[in-house]
């Protein structure tokens, strides 16, 4: 089953694989991205409410996928 999920992340396009992990990442674009916003919150101990953690995690998520990509 992990085999299959790495081979399928190896067919995804690395181009616009790198365009989302920027346009999610950056994203809102003002007055400060999210992900800066819910590092901060997380760092301070804030990051309670599960909107923000799965906040945290929607932006993260082509991040991550991008990552293992490159690996």
């Amino acid at each position: 089953m992990l085999n299959q999920l790495l081979t399928s992340i190896d067919k995804i396009p690395l181009m616009p694989l790198i365009a989302i992990t920027i346009f999610l990442g950056l994203a809102p674009f003002v007055p400060e991205p999210h992900i800066v916003e819910k590092v901060r919150m997380l760092m301070q101990g804030n990051l309670k409410k599960p909107i923000d953690i799965f906040d945290l995690l929607y932006h993260l998520t082509p991040a991550v996928i991008l990552i293992i990509r490159l690996v």
